[in-house]
């Protein structure tokens, strides 16, 4: 699998790792799922996906790394880890040998989802005694619908956020899962050929644009409301969820 290198394709490639990386710079999040919304109704969602692995892998690092509670994280999430790896083997196994527009459709439905549901902030109950099953069912689930868009919001971020984390524990578990994740896509795609050299040159040079849109994210960040910036965010995330249905079936 290769994505053709005119020069239409590099800046839209280049565009979208810069406006990803702004958005993680400015929230700490969101850069996967603005290259997927830019790339995957143009170059593709199989090829959107492989350029995706090396940014991700390293963005996350440092986030999986930062803070004290990392080994803490590992020991309460690893069922789900565990099952969301087995999940992404599943998925990529299917995307693998079906055509895409439908998983397009439905990668637009989960980000119209999850855009709804973060600016509604409804108040979820944490699992607590459910937590034991409850982490590697969510966890098989997310991994399997990452796999098929390359998106682990719904249901895996959503699980995640009724954990009762403080704000940097979740930080570095989503720094965790995303690696984790990201890895183990990378891993079934070269499995699967859906990487080959190219896409994975592609993916790290985009390391360039990402890293200069965190950066500049980052600097603006106190000179923004984040808040707004947010809302703005998922807003247009709705909008360009409604196209990509749209894009799918018309």
């Amino acid at each position: 699998m290769s994505v053709s290198l005119s020069y239409d394709t590099i800046f839209l490639v280049a565009l979208a790792f810069l406006l990803g990386g702004f958005v993680k710079g400015v929230i700490g999040l969101g850069f996967p799922v603005v290259v997927l919304a830019m790339l995957a109704t143009t170059i593709g969602l199989k090829e959107a996906m492989a350029l995706l692995v090396i940014p991700a892998v390293v963005t996350n690092v440092w986030q999986a790394l930062a803070g004290g509670a990392l080994i803490n994280l590992v020991k309460r999430l690893w069922t789900m880890l565990v099952m969301s790896i087995a999940g992404i083997w599943l998925g990529v196994g299917i995307l693998a040998s079906v055509e895409t527009a439908p998983l397009v459709a439905v990668l637009g439905i989960l980000l119209f989802s999850y855009s709804v549901f973060s600016l509604a902030r409804p108040q979820l109950s944490p699992p607590r005694e459910n937590e034991l099953w409850l982490s590697p069912v969510m966890g098989a689930a997310g991994g399997f619908v990452f796999g098929l868009t390359g998106s682990y919001m719904v249901p895996g971020v959503l699980y995640i956020q009724t954990l009762g984390l403080s704000r940097d524990q979740f930080i570095q578990a989503l720094g965790i899962i995303f690696f984790t994740i990201t890895v183990a896509l990378g891993l079934f795609f070269w499995q699967r050929n859906l990487i080959g050299l190219q896409s994975a040159s592609i993916s790290a040079a985009a390391l360039v644009p990402i890293t200069a849109g965190m950066l500049l994210g980052q600097r603006l960040r106190h000179h923004l409301s984040e808040e707004l910036f947010r809302k703005v965010f998922f807003v247009a995330l709705i909008f360009v969820g409604i196209y990509m249905v749209a894009r799918a079936f018309f």
